[in-house]
């Protein structure tokens, strides 16, 4: 608050030595710092570095609930946001932090933006990201939906299920990979189709980090064929070590006896399904054996 203050009082002299500093720190623990300053800038551990190529737009900011956005413009370079990375997602949903910096007195600062990155567009050799406020989250859809199938993703805090139990889990050396998107590897142990809707995680490499989830999973006596529903953003070369994860069709079955997970099933498995609003009682139809002598179904 104190910065804040000086930053006013700086401001109201009329003669100012402002500048703006965007930190941008990837899901993956990257970050990356630039200033619109001609000269590199340093504060709280981040350096923000000077012709980075990074601008942006006036932000709309509100006291209420809407969404603050604006767009942050820059060039594509090898030093600091690459097409690669650009293109394989390392990006998507990054956290951005900006302020406006006294850069004779770095201390002298205020935050005027915190939020994520959103839709990144590539034009040329330059891109253009969205920039979404922390009340983006507001417009995500909250509670629970009453429905057969489990709500729940395999391995998150409401399933509780260790995807790195092992069994259930290999990380093994790629072989070669086809399309982009058609693994194989020399791997046994698992039963066929056993890794379908399941996540392979690229472990080292140039594509290190990336995921995809898997639409396919055959097994067969020269090793294992698995099949991404979409092609990886960076193709792994032959020899990078991938991590494949069992998958789950959220189906109250597979709860129970593949994961021997059924206490932590988020589904509603028992709950009636569409011809029940159009249903009427009758004497002569059974229903499934565990329900009264008057069927709801004809």
């Amino acid at each position: 608050m104190a910065g804040a203050t000086s930053l006013h009082a700086h401001l109201a002299q009329g003669l100012t030595t402002v500048c703006r500093v965007w930190f941008v720190l990837r899901r993956d623990g990257v970050g990356f710092g630039f200033t619109d300053h001609d000269r590199d800038l340093g504060f709280d551990g981040m350096v923000f570095k000077a012709g980075s190529g990074l601008t942006a737009r006036a932000l709309q900011q509100t006291t209420g609930l809407a969404v603050d956005n604006t767009e942050a413009v820059g060039a594509l370079s090898d030093a600091a946001v690459t097409e690669a990375d650009v293109l394989a997602g390392r990006f998507d949903g990054a956290e951005v932090r900006a302020w406006l910096v006294n850069w004779a007195e770095p201390d002298t600062r205020v935050q005027q933006f915190s939020g994520t990155l959103g839709e990144i567009v590539q034009v040329g050799g330059a891109f253009r990201a969205e920039l979404r406020g922390l009340t983006e989250a507001l417009n995500q859809p909250q509670g629970r939906v009453y429905q057969r199938d489990c709500s729940a993703v395999l391995g998150d805090r409401h399933c509780g299920f260790n995807t790195l139990t092992p069994g259930y889990f290999a990380d093994c050396p790629l072989l070669d990979i086809e399309e982009g998107r058609i693994l194989r590897f020399a791997l046994e142990g698992f039963e066929d189709r056993w890794f379908e809707r399941g996540q392979v995680t690229v472990l080292t490499g140039t594509a290190a980090g990336l995921t995809g989830v898997v639409k396919n999973d055959r097994a067969h006596p020269l090793g294992r064929s698995v099949e991404l529903w979409q092609a990886l953003g960076a193709v792994p070369a032959a020899g990078d070590v991938l991590r494949i994860t069992a998958g789950c069709d959220r189906q109250v079955g597979t709860c129970r006896d593949k994961f021997n997970n059924f206490l932590s099933f988020r589904g509603f498995p028992h709950v009636p399904g569409e011809d029940w609003l159009t249903a009427y009682p009758s004497r002569s139809v059974a229903v499934g054996g565990d329900g009264p002598s008057l069927s709801l179904f004809t």
